[in-house]
């Protein structure tokens, strides 16, 4: 089930938070735990899982408050130099940023953007420079896995091909919790065999030592209290080609190489940005997962969830305003969506809702 807006266009280049792809999907906010198994079964690591070994990390491993492990790991031993495409290379220079690109201003009621926005950064230790942070994976994450071949990995969908996504989720299988973590994912043919989240496998590669992928973000929106942003931008390096990632004022995280993609080696089709839950329908009725702050969007700011100031980048890297705007909800009575613009936001939606109620069975 999903709450999203489409914006198509020949031309684009470019997603500014969440769902870059050759087609059409929808971004995870929000999931429930589905084919769990249990605990007693044998733990088989293979050799399509790459977890980062000890000799590869820096210094002792940083705890986090949640209970996340944060390893330093060497830039050039990070797991996407294991792709057969990318071996023997090291992490590129940042590359020229689109232009007239500018901080969001802050709009009355919201906090200003922290820049510690990861529970493992807290306590105000990072990672040295020369290493980038690696949320270790555990053998209780694992175990979590519908299968050992499918973690990290999403279910397969009906799309076409080259996809990428980034923002945040809850995944209680993935991660074992309920907190907000940031993302990534990435494949190249349709979420059969390639890609995975965040650094589970090879592909992405990283070049910054103070965002970890997949840890959890702080602080967290309340209802009717503080609201706080995230601000995501995503765009084609023009020189080489790259889809580079930014997270929060200016930080970059890292790229997803060209040659990872056949349809994206050129450009986007489509951007997508929303919310979307895992609906397995346990007894024969709709998720009670709630999407978003899981009220409907009619409630407004300081309750409902929200995406703001959403651009896109051009073919000559240029941001500009979205030309092509479509809302769309699949079940609008269990999750809804309403958009508008202004001149403090741009264009914006409110989205989200409780999943199952009295007129969502």
């Amino acid at each position: 089930m999903a709450s999203c807006c489409r914006e198509i266009s020949s031309i684009i280049h470019i997603l500014v938070i969440f769902l870059l792809v050759s087609c059409s999907i929808c971004p995870v906010l929000s999931s429930e735990p589905h084919n769990l198994r249990g605990r007693n079964q044998t733990f088989r690591p293979e050799k399509e899982l790459k977890i980062p070994a000890v000799l590869f990390v820096s210094g002792l491993p940083l705890q986090s408050p949640d209970g996340d492990i944060i390893d330093c790991v060497l830039l050039h031993h990070q797991p996407a130099f294991d792709h057969p495409q990318l071996k023997g290379q090291r992490p590129l220079d940042p590359p020229e940023r689109p232009r007239a690109y500018e901080a969001e201003g802050n709009v009355a009621g919201a906090e200003e953007e922290q820049e510690h926005v990861q529970l493992w950064r807290m306590s105000g230790e990072t990672c040295p420079e020369g290493t980038i942070p690696v949320r270790r994976t555990r053998e209780e994450d694992i175990l979590r896995a519908s299968s050992v071949r499918r973690f990290g990995r999403k279910p397969r969908r009906r799309v076409r091909r080259d996809s990428t996504r980034n923002g945040h989720e809850v995944s209680p299988e993935l991660y074992g919790d309920n907190y907000p973590r940031f993302f990534t994912y990435w494949t190249n043919d349709a979420y059969e065999t390639t890609g995975c989240y965040n650094l589970l496998c090879s592909g992405f590669v990283q070049t910054n030592n103070r965002i970890a992928i997949g840890a959890a973000i702080s602080p967290m929106s309340s209802y009717h209290g503080g609201q706080f942003d995230i601000t995501l931008l995503v765009w084609k390096d023009p020189k080489h080609g790259n889809w580079w990632l930014e997270f929060g004022s200016g930080v970059l995280v890292g790229y997803w190489p060209s040659c990872l993609f056949t349809h994206l080696r050129d450009h986007a089709t489509m951007v997508q940005f929303g919310g979307e839950i895992v609906n397995s329908r346990a007894g024969g009725f709709h998720t009670s997962t709630a999407m978003g702050s899981g009220h409907f969007s009619g409630e407004g700011f300081g309750k409902a969830s929200y995406f703001r100031n959403l651009q896109v980048v051009d073919w000559d890297n240029n941001l500009i305003p979205l030309p092509n705007l479509r809302l769309l909800a699949d079940h609008p009575n269990c999750y809804d969506i309403r958009g508008g613009i202004n001149g403090v936001w741009g264009h914006y939606f409110y989205y989200g809702g409780p999943g199952r109620n009295v007129r969502c069975p």
